[in-house]
């Protein structure tokens, strides 16, 4: 309970923050739906002339996308510092976690908003809305993949971006990496053969943000929420211990630091 009201203070100073430039946060939040709507009319435009891609409508890419789109920017707004936990750990910045009572790694990525990531959060559920799948209950089914999809987006990065504690600066590989877990994530689940399929849900655990949380949006089914809810307790599992492993060869950055 204490960890949880610690994270509540986070968030609001993260918040109150982000908030005392009204005017650019307003344009960074509506800018990021303009510019996902941009990136989305691709599809629109490949679906009205091809219709269907092996059992996948537009209807369909409309969640996929939405899905993807909510998840990136609810761990960009409560775990903004995750994108650069690698380049805090290079250059010796987590000594000011160190120095507090409070769990490192939690306090490490939550330590940073990300505010253009409230315009990727609602244009998900805007795009899920338009898709024609829309119901209340799916609206339930939305969120709680939403919460599962995001935990293995914030795994996959940490676990990524952990790697800097063995390797030292890793911003080109960890930019790879986040490219390759949106790319993939967005594209129907069906186009891949079964070997493809292993690399998706395993070293790019892409199909555990994108496809199978949209199946599981859709229609309910035992088998989506078991595979969302495995993917998500075990990437989040891999990446604590990865952490922690890691946080025992932390070399001190030896400097005077004030987090802000």
């Amino acid at each position: 309970m204490k960890t949880l009201q610690f994270l509540l203070a986070i968030w609001k100073a993260n918040l109150q923050s982000a908030l005392e430039y009204r005017v650019s946060f307003l344009s960074q939040m509506i800018g990021m739906m303009v510019n996902n709507f941009i990136y989305f009319a691709i599809w629109i435009i490949f679906f009205d002339r091809f219709k269907d891609v092996r059992g996948w409508g537009v209807g369909d890419m409309y969640i996929t996308f939405g899905i993807l789109a909510s998840a990136f920017g609810l761990v960009s707004i409560l775990f903004g510092n995750a994108f650069m936990l690698s380049d805090v750990i290079a250059k010796g910045r987590l000594d000011y976690y160190l120095s507090l009572p409070k769990p490192v790694l939690l306090h490490a990525i939550s330590s940073r908003m990300v505010a253009s990531g409230v315009g990727d959060f609602f244009y998900g559920f805007l795009s899920y809305a338009l898709s024609g799948y829309f119901s209340w209950d799916g609206l339930l089914r939305y969120v709680l993949a939403l919460l599962l999809a995001a935990t293995v987006f914030a795994a996959f990065l940490i676990l990524t971006q952990s790697l800097a504690f063995w390797f030292g600066m890793m911003n080109n590989f960890s930019a790879l990496a986040l490219n390759a877990m949106l790319t993939f994530g967005i594209y129907p689940i069906t186009l891949f053969d079964n070997y493809a399929k292993i690399i998706l849900f395993t070293l790019i655990p892409a199909a555990l943000m994108g496809a199978i949380p949209a199946e599981f949006i859709r229609a309910f089914t035992w088998q989506s929420l078991s595979q969302m809810l495995i993917g998500a307790i075990g990437f989040i599992g891999l990446a604590v211990f990865v952490f922690n492993r890691g946080l025992k060869r932390y070399e001190s950055g030896s400097a005077i630091q004030v987090e802000v």
